[in-house]
């Protein structure tokens, strides 16, 4: 049981004050997770609506820093490739290059936020239990209202996926993609 009223909370959700992130869909990536079909065709749904409806979207990229400055336990070469073609970014859309699970360390995200007026994040992406769950978690810290599309986030682990799902749930919304689209369209 959540300690919030979700249909009070989702009055929040608005395409004037919401931003749409699209976390880490790399080549590497959506080839590991569990249901790269069914993914692809949701967050293609929801980042389609966000262009419709002017809500500006966010991809996040995994830029490794240069091997010195890894981490010791990270210094490991991974190359994640680059966002997949079936959602490549378009136009206006900002892609962040980062160096840790949150989107807020190490990045501009927050500056921009605050610049656009913007106080409503929906993320999708993957991992589901790594970056988006801390990015927005930190997202819920700071005072802004995270948003899962519970549709269009993935993990390479299933039970971890929903895991975090549950968790998330009990603290933000997780909605699907059609509530979500439904508040940016009224």
């Amino acid at each position: 049981m959540a300690w919030y009223n979700k249909d009070e909370i989702k009055k929040f959700i608005r395409k004037d004050n919401s931003i749409l992130v699209v976390w880490d869909v790399q080549e590497a990536l959506v080839n590991s997770i569990f249901n790269k079909e069914e993914f692809l065709q949701k967050l293609k749904e929801i980042i389609s609506a966000a262009r419709q409806y002017n809500v500006p979207i966010v991809y996040t990229k995994i830029t490794p820093l240069p091997e010195r400055f890894q981490p010791p336990y990270m210094r490991r070469s991974f190359n994640p490739g680059d966002i997949v073609k079936d959602v490549y970014p378009q136009g206006s859309d900002v892609v962040l290059n980062k160096n840790t699970t949150s989107i807020f360390v190490g990045t501009n995200f927050e500056l921009m936020l605050r610049n656009a007026g913007i106080q409503t994040i929906v993320f999708t992406g993957i991992a589901t239990d790594i970056g988006v769950e801390t990015s927005a978690r930190h997202a819920q810290a700071l005072g802004y209202l995270p948003v899962i599309a519970k549709e269009a986030v993935s993990s390479s682990d299933k039970e971890a996926h929903e895991r975090s799902l549950a968790n998330m749930s009990k603290l933000m919304l997780v909605l699907d993609n059609k509530e979500i689209i439904e508040r940016w369209s009224s």
